[in-house]
């Protein structure tokens, strides 16, 4: 049994290897070149320096990655899943307006979400940039073929998302362990040549190089930032491996593979200072530079799939905690749960991405934009992390209060580091960021208005049973099932056949989907179900925000009925702008326009459409 169990532990390290640490195992390529030529600054390649800088990467992954996240961070998970918006759901009262201390954070953990989407954008270009930038040390006459075929993989990587991960996921774990196998032996064979480099363990360098380089030794560590991104998916893809097989990844593979090229990329630098222009590729030998652009191109397809994967996730929560309008939602496989296409997310972040490559042209271009939202979402986590710690979790607060004031002293600093970025590019995911919280929050906020100007149901279902039992409708057969906000509550649709046609059918089904605040539901209980007697019963349906709701199959698993032979009815609102309080007029345009080309609910929910009918009703904002 243990053999078994150590065996599925080791599979599970294995997959978190190409999911988890793709974007955090990619930085490598650029991230030590940038922290001596990045944007706004440019440090002497000098033995003081090599080891101050190396001694700021060493200690920045310590404590942003092993102590934040794997040690406390991640002990805050939703059912098992992490991930900034799983955190904002276990906020105590996230659906309580009146608690305004509450609402602040809700928008918060929205921010932090929004920021996510800018890094999906950012990552697989900057990634891809900078392995293909590796055939400029192979041969110059590349030169300008690099950002072409930039392009040409990212259009590649986007065109095969409708396919699914699942079939190439397999060699994602494998394809990433070689990945980290080849960064700790580039690294190890140049430490050999220049052992004195690990003296830069020692923190003292890192504190002599802020006092010999000043405000510059700021600017530099917010490249030296670069190193850490990636962090917010150990937290992110929890739920898909697990805490364990992902710290046992860090510990045995990821970690000691990333050290020992960076210090060996030091060590280079300390014997050839002129290979500041491309270490990591320096480290190899000649004949191995061309097989190390391809494993690096590998690798970074892989890094921009788990941000790609990520945003396609963030949008279907978002949609399930009402957040986001419907969006189609395709599940590309049938036996891994999670493994999602959203078609309008995949074709906007590759018009993004590859306008980011053209428009920055080069992977130091990129840096330039690269950084600045990481850090504020992980300033945002943290805040959230002590707030769910002490009111969710019920951590002392001895116990949560000292290290989330070290963590926001740390994510404050880097996050004043990366300020400079801002002119240079780091607006682009901060107006990424800002569009879409305009969104979540129209979106959400018109709902509500809806919701109120729609007021509560005329008539209670159990009142209507009642009357009917004195003068019964004409029945007809088949079951039908009526769709609606409220439990208990008469849908307009139900009255509207009993007023114009004063007809129903044998089994009549009010069905009312709930949205949890957990990840998902367990089949036990999905439904709650009540017989009113006279053919009527109540129906409601919970699902997880990590779940698409298929009612059909709800119903037919657990109450019996033949989803084929019944018919669906439901409401759809046709939303009027006016000057009536509520929203912003731009904002009530735009909540109108997301409202007009969502989803329509009967794909939503899963319905068959040839069995739906959708009854109108106009509501004015």
């Amino acid at each position: 049994m243990s053999d078994h169990r150590t065996s599925g532990r080791a599979v599970l390290t294995v997959g978190a290897l190409g999911v988890v640490y793709g974007d955090i195992g990619t930085s490598p390529l650029y991230a030590m070149r940038e922290s001596f030529d990045g944007a706004g600054h440019e440090v002497a390649v000098i033995e003081s320096n090599v080891l101050g800088i190396l001694s700021l990467i060493f200690w920045s992954l310590i404590i942003v990655i092993t102590i934040k996240y794997l040690l406390f961070v991640m002990r805050a998970d939703n059912h098992g899943e992490g991930g900034i918006l799983a955190l904002t759901a276990l906020l105590p009262g996230r659906g309580d307006r009146s608690n305004h201390k509450t609402v602040v954070l809700v928008l918060i953990g929205l921010f932090g979400t929004a920021l996510l989407y800018g890094d999906g954008m950012i990552t697989p270009a900057i990634s891809v940039l900078s392995a293909v930038e590796g055939t400029e040390v192979a041969t110059d006459s590349f030169s300008r073929w690099v950002e072409p075929l930039a392009v040409v993989i990212l259009i590649g990587i986007f065109a095969v998302q409708r396919f699914g991960t699942g079939a190439v996921g397999r060699v994602f774990g494998p394809v990433m362990a070689l990945w980290f196998a080849t960064l700790g032996t580039l690294g190890a064979v140049e430490i050999g040549r220049h052992p004195t480099v690990v003296r830069a363990l020692n923190p003292i360098y890192a504190v002599d190089f802020f006092g010999d380089e000043g405000l510059t030794g700021l600017l530099v560590l917010g490249s030296v930032f670069l190193v850490v991104t990636g962090g917010e998916a150990l937290y992110a893809d929890m739920g898909h491996f697990g805490r364990s097989p992902i710290a046992i990844g860090w510990f045995a593979i990821v970690l000691p593979g990333l050290l020992l090229n960076y210090f060996g990329q030091g060590a280079l630098l300390l014997d050839q200072p002129g290979a500041i222009s491309n270490p990591f590729y320096e480290l190899a030998p000649e004949w191995g530079v061309v097989p190390l652009v391809v494993l690096a191109t590998f690798a970074t397809v892989i890094a921009s799939q788990a941000l790609i994967s990520g945003a396609f996730s963030l949008t279907m929560q978002a949609v399930q905690l009402g957040y986001f309008p419907r969006v189609k939602i395709i599940h590309t496989s049938a036996r891994e749960y999670g493994q999602v296409y959203v078609p309008a997310v995949n074709w906007a972040l590759m018009v993004a991405c590859v306008g980011l490559v053209v428009g920055f042209r080069s992977s130091t271009g990129l840096a330039a934009a690269y950084g600045v939202a990481v850090t504020i979402t992980m300033i945002i986590t943290t805040v959230l992390f002590y707030v769910v710690a002490r009111r969710r979790l019920g951590w002392s607060l001895a116990r949560v209060a000292l290290p989330c004031a070290v963590f926001i002293v740390v994510d404050a600093v880097f996050f004043a580091a990366n300020v400079p970025k801002i002119p240079h590019g780091g607006w682009f995911p901060l107006a990424v960021a800002a569009v879409l919280i305009a969104v979540f929050t129209t979106w959400n906020t018109g709902r509500r208005i809806i919701r109120e100007r729609v007021g509560r149901p005329e008539l209670d279902l159990v009142h209507l049973v009642e009357s009917l039992q004195a003068d019964p409708p004409r029945r007809v057969d088949g079951a039908a099932v009526y769709l609606y906000r409220e439990v208990g509550g008469t849908p307009p649709a139900l009255l509207a056949d009993l007023r114009h046609h004063g007809v129903l059918h044998e089994r009549v089904l009010v069905v009312a989907v709930v949205t949890d605040d957990i990840p998902r539901v367990h089949p036990v209980r999905r439904v709650s179900h009540a017989d009113l007697g006279l053919g009527f019963e109540t129906v409601e349906l919970h699902f997880g925000f990590m779940e698409t709701p298929d009612v059909p199959r709800a119903l037919a698993e657990r109450l019996g009925l033949d989803a084929q032979s019944a018919t669906y009815l439901l409401g759809r609102e046709t939303v009027l702008v006016t000057d009536r309080p509520g929203m912003a007029p731009w904002r009530e345009h735009l909540f109108a326009f997301m409202h007009r080309n969502a989803t329509n609910a009967a794909e939503h929910f899963a319905l068959p459409l040839g069995r739906s009918v959708e009854v109108g009703s106009r509501v004015e904002l």
